[in-house]
């Protein structure tokens, strides 16, 4: 699903108006019938709505949502913040049919003196946000700014339309002095913004749904964007099926190279979790003090032991595998940078880099360009900063990160809510799977093992990115739907990739 950005959103609208055709008001009409129905499926009629509408179309989407309430039997009231004298003609024409509808109140807000003196509401009354749109470019102040303090100070669910008012769509809006609505769910059209993928945005939109309103599609499609919301149908699409007659060489041999004293846990999960991706064949390179560790909780693999009792620090032999993981547990001992940098040298596919081997090439930026093209990077944001650099907001972070990308030809996935893979063609992937019951010790080994999988597959390491965060985000899903996110582990995320993938495969 492309990320569109607010004027591709314009102009979306403005070529299905015309090529469809259909009215501007008409499209109005059916993107509040589908929110409509999401409000319907999600409250009974014990709840009640205020929907306080702005002046332009994000207002006129307010409007027809509390005329088509009222027609559902809802009790609606709706607050017109009146914070100019120009409206847009489709929230005039809302207006227009809203007042003929005699059981919604209608309260015109010119002062914040009148909110003031408004009772206070029960939680069951839900708030509806459509004051500003996403096409808002400039800080909101005055009449506005007050009427959204008004909204976050209540005790009542806050669901904005669109986007929530206040909040930019493209660029960073957050600052000590932004005055934004904080949502607890957001229903947004046709596509997610790009402003709701990213933490410090979090506590403004809540969780969001994309309501499709029928914008023509191959338009859409045409458009230039380069960011991208992963579904399951992209999954579905790049998964590979298996031959009837395939044998375990043909899903290729990978090596694990993990561990270290106190640290062979990182191991067990990366390599478990490469095995049940579905590699055919998993070597682990491990300190000695780890063997009899994997010998017993991991029989399907094979395993290779350094020269040293605590630490990698062989130059390992390459000849026999594919692909190669490193890192997970590792830590950062000279030895073991040393022989990291050697690998990296001596490997002509494409690695999984992850934990130690990470914060080994912070230390040692150089050897970033010895990487093998196509390598995929697993940080976590802590990770990225000492990797790539520091950055004042999310926006600037994610341009730290394509950058990246694109000068040392490798793909970066930044871990988070919606997990981002930077590519060195210039695609922004951001995932669509996952909950906070990952962020648990061991959940990004689990992944390292996950992506090696797929590469040794012979995925490319697109695909392998995408779908194994993908993979990875989903069998999370499964984990906390069975068991909780407080109790969620990483060893669970393996015990249930078995349904994530049987998910995708259907």
């Amino acid at each position: 699903m492309h990320i569109i950005s607010s004027e591709e959103i314009h102009q979306a609208d403005a070529y299905t108006i015309e090529h469809k055709p259909i009215k501007s008001i008409d499209l109005m009409e059916r993107a509040a019938k589908e929110c409509v129905k999401w409000l319907v499926a999600k409250f009974d009629k014990q709840h009640s709505f205020i929907i306080f509408c702005g002046l332009g179309n994000n207002g006129g989407d307010g409007l027809a949502i509390a005329r088509l309430l009222a027609a559902k039997k809802f009790k609606v009231q709706v607050f017109i913040i009146r914070y100019s004298k120009k409206c847009s003609e489709d929230f005039l024409a809302n207006e227009k049919r809203l007042k003929k509808i005699k059981n919604v109140k209608i309260h015109n807000i010119t002062s914040a003196v009148q909110l003031s003196n408004f009772p206070i509401f029960q939680p069951s009354i839900i708030f509806i946000d459509a004051i500003f749109g996403s096409g808002l470019n400039k800080p909101v102040e005055g009449l506005a700014s007050e009427a959204i303090n008004f909204i976050n100070k209540s005790d009542c669910k806050i669901i904005s339309i669109d986007i929530p008012s206040g909040l930019f769509a493209d660029k960073n809006s957050h600052n000590k002095d932004a005055v934004i609505v904080r949502a607890k769910h957001t229903l947004t059209f046709q596509s997610p913004k790009l402003a709701f993928m990213f933490p410090e945005n979090g506590n403004y939109v809540g969780d969001f749904s994309v309501l499709e309103i029928g914008l023509d599609e191959e338009f859409t499609a045409s458009l230039p964007s380069k960011n991208y919301f992963i579904t399951e149908e992209y999954a579905w699409f790049i998964r590979k099926p298996r031959n009837k007659f395939s044998h375990k060489g043909t899903f290729g041999h990978a090596l694990i190279v993990a561990g270290s004293y106190g640290k062979m846990g990182a191991c067990v999960l990366s390599s478990k979790a490469c095995l049940s991706a579905g590699a055919g064949l998993v070597t682990v390179h491990i300190p000695k003090c780890g063997y009899d560790i994997l010998q017993t909780t991991n029989p399907e693999v094979m395993v290779e032991t350094d020269s040293s009792e605590t630490i990698i620090s062989d130059n390992i032999k390459l000849d026999n595998y594919n692909v190669i993981g490193i890192g997970p547990g590792i830590g950062t001992e000279k030895k073991t940078q040393n022989a990291l940098k050697v690998l990296i040298q001596n490997s002509s596919s494409p690695m999984v880099i992850d934990a130690g081997a990470l914060n080994i090439l912070s230390e040692n930026k150089t050897w970033i360009s010895f990487l093998p093209k196509n390598s995929i990077l697993t940080p976590h944001p802590g990770e990225f900063k000492r990797l790539v650099g520091d950055a004042d907001n999310d926006f600037d972070r994610l341009k730290l990160q394509k950058e990246f990308s694109i000068k040392h030809s490798v793909y970066v996935i930044l871990k988070g809510a919606h997990t981002c893979t930077t590519c060195p063609d210039g695609d922004v992937c951001f995932n669509s799977t996952g909950n906070p019951g990952m962020a648990t010790a061991g959940s990004g080994d689990v992944l390292t093992g996950i992506l090696t999988a797929l590469l040794a597959q012979r995925y490319d390491s697109k695909q392998a990115a995408v779908l194994g965060v993908y993979v990875h985000g989903l069998a999370g899903d499964f984990a906390a739907k069975n068991l909780s996110e407080e109790s969620l582990i990483a060893r669970n995320i393996i015990e249930f990739l078995g349904q994530a993938f049987k998910k995708i495969s259907s």
